[in-house]
């Protein structure tokens, strides 16, 4: 049975790609994101966000292909500066200008032009949702219509 299995798995060309779908996703550490997203870029995998994505979360639409990225009717995209780990600055948001420079350095053309005809990143969140707008950053998926 486990040659039959091989064998079969060897004719369908390898393992099936698993779809990562992003519902409700409110951000969090940019380093986790960033790690999480490079694995998934590497295994070939394709992402389609059908809800929220939010804060580090739009990591995704910079490190991984967005040839690979899709958004449904329901997908919103959020962006704001980045700020350091309240643990650190006695429950306070403290924007952080480095961190903002890194996430803007991962960010496509299409995300930077976007972000740059809304003003640009503040420390208030900026969303964008489904649309000609979210259509230009990232292409419907097609499944989704």
């Amino acid at each position: 049975m486990r040659v039959l299995c091989v064998l079969l798995l060897l004719l369908s060309g390898g393992p099936a790609l698993a779809d990562l779908r992003i519902t409700r996703d409110f951000g969090g550490y940019v380093d986790q994101y960033k790690a999480k997203y490079a694995a998934l870029r590497d295994n070939g995998e394709r992402v389609v966000i059908d809800g929220i994505c939010n804060s580090a979360c739009t990591l995704v639409l910079g490190i991984v292909p967005l040839s690979r990225i899709c958004v449904t009717p329901r997908a919103s995209l959020g962006f704001h500066q980045a700020y350091y780990d309240k643990r650190w600055t006695a429950g306070l948001r403290v924007t952080s200008i480095a961190g903002t420079d890194e996430l803007m350095s991962f960010y496509p053309p299409t995300v930077k032009d976007w972000i740059a005809r809304h003003g640009g990143l503040t420390a208030q969140m900026k969303k964008v949702f489904n649309g000609t707008d979210l259509w230009a950053i990232v292409d419907p998926c097609p499944d989704e219509q």
